[in-house]
């Protein structure tokens, strides 16, 4: 299955593919610049915004459809034990007088917060609501011949989870705002799940999980604990008889890592240094990529998890184009689905086959691709007049990337030329 996958993707290079690694700069320069980049999933979407120099379309060309697919923005913790866990080494250390001056300011500041937490796991935050409002207002800026155009038809439709619902009524207001004769249909339902929210099944099931081992021994590698354990208790000897250094440090840092998911958080990130920050970053973008990547360890087949969700939008693309009327499908949902359809659709070198995980990071990226509020969007182009060819380009964050096929007018595809290649992966992963 990997071979068969890797034959088709190497098929086909765009005679211009762009990437998104150009930069040269290392992902360790990237997160010491900006640590915040080394929360993957937990990344706040506006700390990454990009310079929005869009490539003028083809002459004659003009955008009329935009096909959809966007995460909901930043949440508490969704775990029931995700703040416990942290608290209650701490809350022991401090019963036995084992806590420095350090560890106690940060259980303060822990318990602090977790009084915010009360029933609010996994719920959008007003972080989260402000990054929706800001690309629904974007989209109206960006292609307003699609979304200010007269009485144009809006369809869309989130997941049956609140914090999806709630990132959706945050986009539609602002477009509404924009253009109020626009035609929004909002659709929430658990018989839109199997495409907004598709479960494992069939082989991506069987396959996940088979590179568990390979993660925890990677996790093991680079979980450092011993100066943090030091920082936050007085006595080191006590502290690792009586707590599992090693996944309170993990814990610890995902709970600082998603503060930027609120404002006026605590500040718990200053307890981490520039090392511990990275290699925290690197075990999560191995998890991720193990997981919902095009890894090896899973037989490159997670992303096809996302099945479903692609033929949706080629479905739908198919009768839009037919029609050729301005209109715009929104679907709403989660990084679990954007990650792997990024992967599937081969956006940039999100579909880097990478056999070594201590090499990931040189050409995958996490937090390139699934920020808090990650989207993808594919808007189509027609000629303005006659009946030529449509033409589609595609953003991932609001960014131009290369997709899998030959192109001469980079970053606008021909439809049928991109359709024609991921119909065929559909078909070959179904085949097989």
């Amino acid at each position: 299955m990997v071979l068969s996958l890797t034959v088709l993707t190497a098929s086909a290079q765009t005679t211009e593919r762009a990437s998104v690694l150009t930069s040269g700069t290392t992902a360790r320069e990237e997160i010491n610049q900006n640590p915040w980049l080394a929360g993957s999933n937990y990344l706040d979407y506006d700390r990454q915004l990009p310079d929005f120099n869009y490539t003028p379309a083809p002459e004659g060309y003009v955008p009329f459809y935009m096909s959809h697919y966007g995460r909901h923005g930043s949440r508490w913790l969704i775990g029931k034990d995700d703040y416990e866990r942290v608290l209650r080494p701490l809350r022991k250390a401090r019963k036995e007088g084992k806590l420095t001056r350090e560890g106690q300011e940060t259980l303060r500041r822990l318990e602090l917060f977790n009084k915010t937490t009360y029933k609010r796991l996994g719920d959008l935050t007003t972080v989260g609501e402000r990054q929706h409002h800001g690309i629904g207002k974007r989209l109206a800026e960006h292609f307003p011949e699609i979304f200010k155009s007269p009485d144009v038809p809006i369809d869309a439709r989130s997941t049956t989870v609140n914090r999806c619902i709630l990132s959706m009524i945050a986009e539609c207001e602002e477009l509404m705002a924009a253009n109020p004769s626009a035609h929004i249909h909002n659709d929430v339902s658990d018989a839109l799940q199997y495409y907004l929210n598709q479960n494992w099944e069939g082989r991506v099931k069987e396959n996940g999980g088979k590179g568990d081992q390979a993660h925890r021994e990677f996790a093991r590698k680079h979980t450092h604990p011993e100066r943090l354990t030091g920082v936050l208790f007085n006595d080191v000897k006590w502290a690792e008889d009586s707590v599992n250094t090693d996944r309170l440090m993990r814990q610890l840092f995902e709970v600082a890592i998603n503060m930027q998911s609120h404002d006026d958080a605590p500040d718990l990130l200053h307890l981490f240094t520039q090392d511990e920050i990275y290699d925290m970053w690197r075990i999560q973008n191995a998890g991720w990529y193990q997981n919902y990547g095009p890894s090896p360890l899973t037989g490159s087949i997670m992303p096809f998890s996302q099945a479903n969700l692609l033929e949706n939008i080629i479905q739908t693309a198919d009768t839009c184009v037919a029609l050729r009327k301005t209109q715009a499908t929104l679907r709403f949902g989660h990084e679990v689905c954007v990650m792997p359809l990024a992967c599937l659709l081969e956006l940039d070198n999100c579909g880097a086959v990478v056999d070594d995980l201590e090499q990931l990071d040189s050409q995958w990226r996490n937090y390139r691709i699934f920020p808090m509020a990650c989207n993808i969007q594919l808007i189509f182009y027609r000629p303005e007049k006659g009946k030529g060819q449509i033409l589609m380009k595609a953003l991932l964050n609001e960014r131009e990337v290369s997709l899998p096929v030959d192109t001469n007018t980079f970053p606008y595809y021909k439809w049928r030329d991109v359709r024609k290649y991921w119909s065929q992966k559909l078909r070959q992963f179904k085949g097989q």
